[in-house]
């Protein structure tokens, strides 16, 4: 069962509390204006905290709370207008017609239209002369504008309801007596005042309105709908509460003020900017790894039970006990599900293995994201059917495919190598992670007291302190059946730590879950490559991973070259990143240098790639390389139709320079 990626009104972050907390502030003083911001990451949980507000508030008569997205209005509709219309719509429809008010309402729209028209035509050039005889005249957008002005009236929610009552007449006529006496500030003011007043005549104790999706918006959009609450604030008995992740909205107001200068800060203006809309800012954290695990826990039992199983209820009222004080690290530990579930508890099995294995990493690798946390779970329950369905599900064992895709999800480089590895193995298996997971779950060896120093140790003691400087910074020798791959791997804290994570895999056949995961790439074109594998996985290392190994290159045959070449090339091109030198290109270089045929192929390869995405590392690092004759006036001519399809001035200035320095010598 796939977890949805909504947002909810069942509370698994003991979010709630976030939640009350913000209505005891708007409730504490219901006719003190107030913008509330709910800040977070995306997939922190930001529209669940304002499903549970609105959840809270619905029964309460003398709340009227009301939602507004702005994203579903992107490119239908101006933001701010839509915004101040569904405001007035919603009241229309849930207090109007009870309490009479329609004539104020009518009034109110009849504002919009006209803020409406006034964009349209230029703001306060309405009030003059040629914007308004083009209107009357028939001409252009604005006269198309105030001649469909009244139908607005006619599309709010409440239309059915008192549409009748709020029907204007066609065409312009009842707006052209504002039109002439009124100017934007003017109708701005009038606004505001007619809504206080709307308000009051409804028993409307507060208005709270919940603003989501913003970060999801263009910046135009976000911008337009924050100055339309700009609108309301210090209106009495209005409340805003606005879910947005900053830093996008920061994006927003930096785009939408290019030409501040440096000097002034845009960053801190755009800040500034936020910070003077919102007026009490609340930031969901990022869950820890005691709360991942429980958070998985939870999402694993209510896929298994069902979301409005009452025992599943209970469960959530367990763990909030425990989420209470996360640092504690306190867990829903066996019996404590056994018994809140009572004869459920064998459902909950699978799901208090898991998520103890993968808590820890999840947590790390997605930053405490629940969304980043339900899409990798709901990946794995995927890939898990799809074994299933194809009638190979025996063979994929959930934990396993779990550790696997945890390296896939958060150390790609580690997964590739690991599956390169397992798929060219005949068995299937990768020796070097045996030996991996084996160093990462060795106990540290016991520090050495000053007492109790080897001979050799209190030798090097009494040493000048220059020499015992240089004798520490130099490395240790490599063992001799250490790969270079393994090499990298425990050089790598990530990559210990995920390998500490169970169960162990050194021993799997990996061939059924790399299957599996073909979704993403295909691993088994790789087995063709054989005893290649190593020297391909070598090549796409870092530079220092690629030194040294010039003699075993050299070793190779022309047929073999040309194949890791090629093996080489195309994981180059499948990373699909070029701004800076890809992994990989280092090993080619090493690998012409020690078969110069190959040089034609390597201009090729460069020929290959994407002129308007590379940066300016491939002008440089071919000298020594690229250079027989026919294979370097193809470079040359290479260079000259870089620079002509270019946009990059780097990479223009790079190939200039080269020019150069050419012919100077």
């Amino acid at each position: 069962m796939l977890l949805t990626d909504n947002e909810t009104k069942v509370d698994l972050l003991n979010n709630e509390a976030i939640a009350k907390t913000i209505i005891t502030l708007l409730r504490s003083k219901p006719e003190r204006p107030v913008t509330v911001g709910v800040h977070g990451d995306w997939g922190a949980g930001k529209s669940s905290v304002l499903e549970m507000i609105e959840a809270a508030l619905e029964p309460d008569s003398r709340v009227l709370c009301l939602k507004f997205n702005g994203w579903r209005f992107q490119g239908f509709e101006d933001a701010k207008i839509a915004l101040l219309e569904a405001i007035v719509s919603e009241i229309a429809e849930k207090r109007g017609v009870a309490a009479g008010l329609v004539e104020r309402v009518k009034k109110l729209f009849s504002r919009i239209d006209w803020l409406k028209l006034a964009k349209k035509g230029g703001g306060l050039a309405l009030s003059h002369g040629p914007a308004l005889l083009a209107a009357l005249s028939g001409q252009g957008e604005l006269a198309h504008a105030i001649a469909t002005a009244g139908v607005t009236h006619q599309l709010m929610s409440a239309g059915e309801k008192i549409a009748p009552s709020l029907k204007a007449d066609d065409g312009a006529g009842g707006l052209l007596k504002p039109l002439e006496v009124k100017t934007v500030p003017e109708q701005i003011k009038e606004f505001r005042r007619e809504f206080e007043s709307l308000l009051e005549s409804a028993g409307i104790e507060q208005l709270v309105v919940l603003i989501d999706d913003l970060d999801r918006c263009l910046p135009d959009t976000a911008i337009e709908t924050l100055e339309a609450v700009r609108l309301f604030v210090f209106m009495a008995r209005t409340a805003f509460v606005v879910a947005a992740d900053e830093a996008m909205i920061e994006y927003a107001v930096r785009k939408h003020f290019p030409d501040l200068p440096e000097t002034s800060g845009p960053r801190d203006y755009a800040r500034n900017y936020l910070e003077k809309l919102i007026q009490v800012p609340f930031r969901i954290p990022a869950l820890g790894e005691a709360e991942t695990r429980i958070y998985v826990t939870l999402l694993l039992i209510g896929a298994a039970l069902g979301d409005s199983a009452p025992e599943f209820a209970a469960l959530i009222v367990a763990a909030r006990e425990r989420l209470r004080r996360p640092w504690q690290g306190e867990r829903l530990d066996p019996a404590i599900v056994k018994e809140v579930l009572g004869k459920h508890a064998s459902k909950a099995d699978a799901a208090l293995v898991l998520s103890d294995q993968i808590g820890p990493v999840l947590a790390t690798g997605t930053r405490g994201n629940p969304r980043q946390i339900k899409r990798f779970l709901n990946s794995l329950q995927l890939r898990h059917a799809t074994a299933q369905a194809r009638g190979f599900g025996e063979d994929i064992k959930l934990p396993v495919l779990a550790k696997l895709m945890l390296s896939e999800r958060f150390e790609p480089r580690l997964f590739d190598q690991i599956a390169t590895l397992a798929a060219a193995a005949p068995d299937g298996r990768c020796p070097d992670l045996s030996a991996l997971e084996g160093a990462a779950s060795a106990p540290p060896a016991p520090a050495v007291s000053a007492t109790k120093k080897p001979a050799v140790a209190r030798e090097a003691a009494t040493k000048p302190a220059m020499a015992k400087e240089a004798a520490k910074d130099e490395p240790a020798p490599k063992q001799a059946t250490e790969s270079t791959i393994l090499s990298e791997w425990l050089a790598s804290p990530r990559t210990l730590a995920w390998a500490r994570v169970q169960p162990v895999l050194g021993d799997v056949d990996l061939r059924a879950y790399l299957f599996v995961a073909k979704d993403r790439k295909d691993f088994f074109g790789v087995s063709a490559l054989g005893h290649l594998a190593s020297v391909v996985e070598r090549l796409l290392g870092s530079k220092l991973a690629v030194q040294g190994a010039d003699a075993d290159l050299k070793n190779l045959k022309p047929s073999e070259a040309g194949t890791v070449f090629n093996a080489v090339c195309e994981r180059i091109l499948a990373s699909d990143a070029f701004a800076t030198e890809p992994e990989g290109v280092a090993g080619l270089i090493a690998l012409v240098k020690a078969h110069p045929t190959l040089q034609m192929q390597l201009v090729d390869f460069l020929e290959r790639l994407p002129a308007e995405r590379v940066g300016a590392w491939i002008v440089k690092g071919w000298t020594g390389v690229v250079v027989e004759a026919a294979s370097l006036a193809r470079f040359e001519d290479f260079l000259g139709r870089l620079h002509i399809a270019t946009k990059d001035s780097m990479v223009r200035a790079a190939i200039t320079t080269l020019r150069l320095k050419k012919a100077s010598h």
